[in-house]
């Protein structure tokens, strides 16, 4: 018999944070590494970044020209997330000839530059790590480039963390490396969920579903308890929809159905425990599989490799970059 929607909607499962959970599995790291001051007429060019870039304006304003977009310009308080392979300028002014970004910065250890006089601009900039594997589920679902201006609704806070940041770096008090992590850390969560909040069309993804408030419930019951076999009557009752109401809503919103959107983050924590080493017949358990050849059924037929072949490779990996 079906839990009633009382039961659902009260359970631990519903307790549950899938934005966290999916951030916490690839592992993203921010990072501030630095930024500059600039007055008068100057430009400079930056190559394209290999990580998911972030930067935002402090002080003053300047145009932002990404390889393939058109020239916006950014004000006191606004923030970009790059997350394309793209070089890009930052300038007063789109006409003014870039200098190379990386020549001013060429000092060892440089962090910070100034160009001209200082006096009327000052941005702050840092970039996003994320695990080698698991990353790309974040970095395949954003567009190429987002831009969070300072008139967004998220303003305020956005604001208080740039401030806050800025008082960490100059001040060198004990424990501003960490604090410094932290906020940084939190301007990226603050940038996607703006992007959640846009009003402009995203794409069927995870990333959209998250942002649905009507197929909540079924994301957090599915993300609570990864490992018992949910029927799509109980996820539909949680949203308070019909069976096929729901079902068309979340593919619709998700890219995929409930329940394959459940197999496929199974096999996400499945990789995660590959990479980690964990016995396969604990992993099998844990993600509700009744035996360890069902579960190398699944993921073979999801990812294309058995888990064997998979953490051979996660390891091989490993050891080359270690070895780098």
């Amino acid at each position: 018999m079906l839990e009633s929607a009382y039961y659902l909607c009260n359970s631990a499962e519903m307790n549950a944070d899938p934005f966290s959970d999916i951030l916490k599995l690839m592992q993203a790291e921010t990072l501030v590494t630095g930024g500059f001051s600039a007055g008068g007429a100057w430009s400079l060019r930056f190559p394209a970044p290999e990580k998911i870039k972030f930067f935002a304006v402090v002080k003053g304003n300047c145009w932002v020209c990404i390889d393939g977009e058109v020239p916006v310009q950014f004000n006191t308080g606004d923030v970009g997330l790059l997350t394309a392979k793209r070089s890009f300028v930052l300038a007063s002014a789109p006409e003014v000839p870039p200098q190379d970004a990386m020549r001013l910065f060429s000092g060892a250890g440089r962090s910070t530059a100034t160009v001209g006089d200082g006096q009327d601009f000052v941005h702050i900039g840092g970039h996003v790590l994320l695990d080698p594997a698991s990353g790309r589920l974040l970095a395949d679902v954003l567009p190429p480039w987002i831009h969070v201006p300072a008139a967004s609704p998220q303003a305020s806070t956005f604001r208080w963390l740039l401030d806050q940041l800025l008082e960490e770096r100059a001040g060198g008090l004990p424990g501003a490396q960490l604090a410094t992590a932290q906020l940084a850390q939190l301007l990226f969560i603050q940038i996607l969920r703006a992007h959640l909040q846009t009003t402009s069309p995203m794409p069927a993804s995870w990333l959209r579903a998250l942002g649905d408030p009507r197929i909540a419930p079924a994301l957090r019951l599915m993300h609570g308890n990864p490992a018992r076999a949910w029927h799509l009557d109980e996820l539909a009752k949680a949203c308070a929809m019909s069976r096929t109401t729901f079902a068309l809503h979340f593919r619709t919103i998700a890219g995929v159905a409930p329940l394959t959107y459940l197999t496929g983050w199974r096999m996400r924590l499945a990789e995660r425990e590959l990479g980690q080493n964990t016995p396969m017949a604990v992993i099998a358990q844990s993600l509700g599989y009744t035996s360890e050849s069902a579960f190398s059924h699944a993921f073979k037929r999801v990812t294309g490799h058995s888990p064997r072949a998979y953490r051979t490779a996660r390891m091989a990996a490993g050891t080359s970059a270690a070895a780098a």
